[in-house]
């Protein structure tokens, strides 16, 4: 049985949710304050996360932010809030998955089953990938290059973790977009390439030697290259 933990003020939709969510075999924890959540997930160590956005006691952004800095677990935020601005900033601050309200019981789940796939489990979820002099920290959310830990939003370290997880594989940016964010590529979205540019100057890679470009095709991780 999955322990999720739901965020939610609406006493009304956070019932109806639980309710859904527990036929499924999912043990739900309701916490209706926002300044109230970081307590109660150090208690109950969640499997997943559902966060609303407008809370009581502390915006759910902080929230989320707070949340991830202590854990790798999955975060679908579920929120009223239709700005892409705030879509933004959520998954910035380390969200895995943004769904506007209202939503189907039955759209949710298979979100939550989705974010449990891509995550591949806790012991994945917690395991070290080490390159060379390249360590990567997934309990941690850090990264160590010779040594030296190297700052990264979360954005940049979670797209950084896929690639070097596929690594000698090519991953098309579609492929990488549905592992990030849950959605598909629609030929304009130019984020993947703009946080693929940060990173290669973070390493020092001008290159592009370490993170490769294949033409038409998307990019590779090179094993190799961390010496």
């Amino acid at each position: 049985m999955q322990r999720v933990m739901l965020v939610e003020d609406d006493a009304r939709l956070a019932a109806l949710v639980k309710e859904y969510l527990d036929e499924y075999d999912y043990a739900v924890d309701v916490v209706t304050r926002g300044d109230l959540a970081l307590e109660r997930f150090g208690s109950t160590q969640p499997d997943l996360v559902i966060l609303d956005l407008t809370l009581p006691g502390i915006d759910g952004l902080v929230v989320c932010r707070q949340l991830r800095q202590l854990s790798a677990v999955p975060i679908l935020v579920l929120t009223a809030r239709e700005d892409s601005f705030d879509e933004v900033s959520a998954l910035e601050q380390g969200a895995d998955d943004y769904v506007n309200k209202p939503v189907q019981p039955r759209v949710l789940l298979a979100r939550l089953r989705a974010l449990q796939r891509r995550g591949g489990g806790a012991a994945a979820a917690n395991s070290d990938i080490a390159f060379g002099q390249l360590r990567i920290s997934r309990e941690n959310r850090a990264v160590y290059w010779r040594g030296e830990e190297v700052a990264m939003n979360s954005a940049e370290f979670k797209l950084f973790t896929i690639l070097a997880g596929a690594s000698g594989k090519v991953m098309s940016r579609n492929d990488i977009l549905v592992k990030m964010r849950g959605i598909e590529f629609d030929g304009l979205d130019r984020s993947i390439d703009n946080c693929i540019s940060r990173l290669r100057r973070k390493f020092g890679d001008n290159g592009a030697e370490r993170i490769k470009t294949v033409w038409g095709e998307g990019y590779l991780f090179s094993p190799s290259a961390w010496e």
